[in-house]
């Protein structure tokens, strides 16, 4: 009996499972489904680059890597007492205080809880058999990681731009995030770098804080909002330098809203919440430390907060009396924080990097940071050029989040002012003010296209006996459809430039993530139609030849001097020691290998000598022929082809950085006017660069620099050289000597030389 009960309830609790069965209204179906369809849109565009290989993309990519796998095969404590020999010999590198760790970490993470399920990752090798990364499941998942990434940041905003202006703005939204080509330029196929993290959790933290500032929801929600806020930007802080610009921006936010008279309790309960668990994350952290709670920019948030209190303060007492006497006591001891710091000495400046951005005017001064090419500054084309049409929406968009005068619309306007002016500084913080011109943008089109179609379905409206009053009439709207359809055809199919005809390079959407990754178009400007193996098939040949590097200073071994652009390739791949990479940490060092490259080899071989290098590398690029002049845009340009990408346009940094020349002017008087080893003297005056107007310039064709990328050149084209070398001696050349073969697709040579130093 017992048992026929049982399985009577039994059998009555399926029935009920029906019932418990999730109700999806067709409204819901079809907008998850378009969200469905625009993070595969924006997986599958960032995928493009796969047609030249499963490589990490540009340099960073390549630290990180090694710092990941670091992590997985020594685990995360052994992180914090790491002194990395490979990098910056012979002092090496301690990591934690010069590593983010949130990348690294999450990609850690994500690579253990894969491995645990028993998920492949082995995909890259047979993608690049000759890659001897590409056995590596980790490698694999950090080629991929930032297209992950990507998806997921599509969804954030999406939420982002919902709670902004609704569905339809939050899906414009994430459409014209997965198109934007900013944004794609740096969460594509092998892009594993700091910002594929830095903006999903930017996203996030101001989501959730201007949710926990929402007095619709309950005060408990609002809390756990804060909470959620202060976990994104704590995660930020550990991942992306760049968390700076968002903790002032939030604690500028919260100040615009007191000076608004919008004050409240959760104002202050989420500022405090938000920004304590935020800081403590960051003073966890070894490269942000507790240092960073006291960095001048942050310093912002402690004064706001006490605003703040000062606010509730005014809002609890109803004493004037003793408000004057809390208000003035907490201004006292704001005013004597400060200046205790500020005695002390406790106070922490702006990192460099941080202060040139803020005022790009005082960056003469730092060549190190000029000679970075995502460093320099945009301009009005560029953001066209980039964002399209989306340059001529964004001010409707400003104008409509005005009206709207919500929390969540004046933080987006203040997030899109700033970033970008901070965009128009340097280039590489496009993607900063990516997403705010990406929702400002689904605003405008929302306000504009809405009452468009309203006035598409509904009839004539009768005012009184006899007026019929209609907006628009259909075939107007029609029209205006149409115009906005073309527009945004021209921006994403056509490209902006589509007014130059057959000279047209196409969408900048297509062209940003349709292009190589940079070891497979050997670091070549101009874009190869195929993969350029000249630099891969170099480090192979070191990983695999040059013997091994030491384990510590004071041990024989490989060691490798290059320009820094070079060095975190030759560090992973090659799996050899370097005297500098991309991490720009020393730049007293850098400065010597600037002087050992432009100095003749007599002083070259000392400074060499004093950190043991072994083996040395330069890259140059040049046409068919040694007097070949090649006509580029109506100018003849002789064959060096300094401007695709080799040492030979990047002299003039060497000779800055080392203060071998004090300015370019004199640096080109000194090595060469119009390259290194020539001078340029416009005999006949019509304005044209002619081949007789070319001559020697006997300094500059004697630096090492010169003489180890023309060596190699001349016997690349001609098996012999008039070149004599004296402490340095052929150990690769990329490229087979007498058979030259250009980057495909272009009439680029790219040649990467190997030397070994005699000493």
């Amino acid at each position: 009996m017992e048992i026929t009960e049982y399985l009577e309830k039994f059998g009555d609790a399926l029935r009920k499972v029906p019932s418990f069965r999730p109700k999806v209204t067709h409204s819901s179906l079809i907008r998850g489904t378009l969200l469905f369809l625009i993070v595969v849109l924006a997986s599958a565009i960032r995928l493009l680059p796969l047609r030249w290989g499963f490589y990490l993309n540009e340099f960073d990519p390549y630290f990180h890597y090694h710092v990941t796998k670091y992590i997985t095969e020594h685990g995360f404590l052994s992180l914090f007492s790491w002194h990395d020999y490979t990098g910056w010999y012979p002092s090496g590198r301690y990591v934690p205080p010069t590593a983010n760790l949130g990348l690294t970490l999450t990609a850690a993470t994500l690579y253990e809880i894969l491995r645990f399920f028993g998920v492949p990752l082995l995909f890259g090798s047979s993608l690049n058999p000759l890659d001897p990364l590409a056995s590596d499941p980790l490698y694999n998942l950090c080629v991929v990681f930032p297209i992950i990434m990507a998806a997921l940041t599509c969804i954030a905003i999406y939420f982002l731009g919902r709670d902004l202006g609704g569905e339809s703005v939050g899906l414009f939204s994430a459409l014209l995030l997965a198109l934007d080509s900013s944004h794609i330029g740096r969460t594509s196929l092998g892009w594993f770098d700091d910002e594929t993290v830095g903006i999903f959790s930017a996203l996030l933290s101001i989501l959730f804080f201007s949710r926990s500032l929402d007095s619709r929801r309950p005060l408990k929600s609002g809390i756990i909002y804060a909470v959620l806020s202060g976990l994104s930007l704590g995660y930020l802080c550990i991942s992306w330098g760049a968390a700076r610009y968002l903790i002032v921006m939030t604690a500028l936010f919260s100040f615009v809203l007191l000076l608004m008279r919008r004050y409240s309790l959760r104002l202050l309960l989420s500022h405090g919440i938000a920004f304590a668990i935020a800081f403590s994350i960051a003073a966890a952290a070894p490269r942000t430390g507790l240092k960073f709670l006291l960095e001048t920019p942050n310093l912002s948030v402690y004064g706001v907060f006490f605003l703040l209190c000062i606010a509730e303060i005014n809002r609890r007492v109803t004493s004037a009396k003793k408000r004057m006497i809390y208000t003035s006591a907490f201004i006292l001891m704001l005013i004597a924080a400060y200046a205790v710091l500020t005695f002390a000495g406790l106070m922490k400046p702006i990192g460099t990097k941080f202060l040139l951005t803020i005022n790009p005017t005082q960056r003469s001064a730092n060549p190190l940071f000029e000679s970075v090419a995502e460093h320099k500054p945009s301009t009005w084309a560029t953001f066209y050029y980039n964002f399209g049409i989306g340059v001529l929406f964004v001010p409707i968009g400003v104008f409509f989040a005005t009206l709207m005068a919500t929390n969540l619309s004046v933080f987006i306007i203040m997030y899109c002012l700033t970033s970008i002016y901070f965009a128009s500084s340097m280039v590489r913080l496009n993607i900063l003010a990516s997403p705010s011109i990406c929702l400002l943008w689904a605003l405008a089109l929302k306000r504009i296209l809405s009452p468009l179609i309203a006035s598409l379905r509904e009839s004539s409206q009768i005012f009184g006996r006899k007026v019929k009053f209609r907006p628009l009439g259909r075939e107007v709207v029609g029209g205006l459809l149409i115009l906005m359809f073309a527009l945004f055809t021209l921006t994403y199919v056509f490209g902006t430039d589509f007014i130059f005809g057959p000279k047209a390079q196409g969408s900048r959407v297509l062209l940003h993530a349709d292009s190589p990754p940079t070891i497979a178009g050997a670091s070549v400007s101009a874009k190869p139609t195929s993969i350029v193996r000249d630099w891969i098939d170099t480090l192979i040949w070191m990983r695999e030849n040059l013997p091994p590097s030491p384990s510590k200073p004071g041990e024989p071994g490989t060691v490798v001097a290059s320009w820094w652009d070079y060095g975190y390739w030759i560090t992973v791949v090659a799996n050899k020691t370097t005297l500098a990479d991309n991490g720009t940490l020393n730049g007293t060092q850098i400065a010597q290998i600037g002087r050992a490259f432009m100095s003749n080899e007599t002083e070259a071989i000392e400074i060499f000598r004093r950190y043991n290098v072994t083996h040395v590398v330069v890259y140059v690029t040049f046409f068919n022929s040694q007097y070949e002049y090649v006509n580029i845009g109506g100018n003849l340009r002789p064959n060096d082809a300094y401007e695709y990408g080799g040492d030979n346009g990047k002299w003039i940094w060497m000779a800055l950085i080392s203060k071998v020349a004090p300015d370019e002017r004199t640096a080109r008087s000194y090595f060469g006017n119009y390259t290194l080893g020539w001078n340029y003297k416009d005999s006949n005056r019509n304005g044209r660069i002619e081949s007789n107007e070319i001559f020697p310039n006997n300094r500059g064709q004697n630096t090492v620099l010169y003489k180890l990328m023309f060596y190699g050149r001349d016997m690349t084209l001609f098996g012999y050289s008039t070149i004599k070398l004296e402490h340095f001696e052929k150990a690769y050349f990329s490229q087979k000597i007498g058979a030259p073969k250009p980057a495909p697709g272009t009439s680029v040579i790219p040649l990467v030389c190997v030397y070994q130093v005699k000493y």
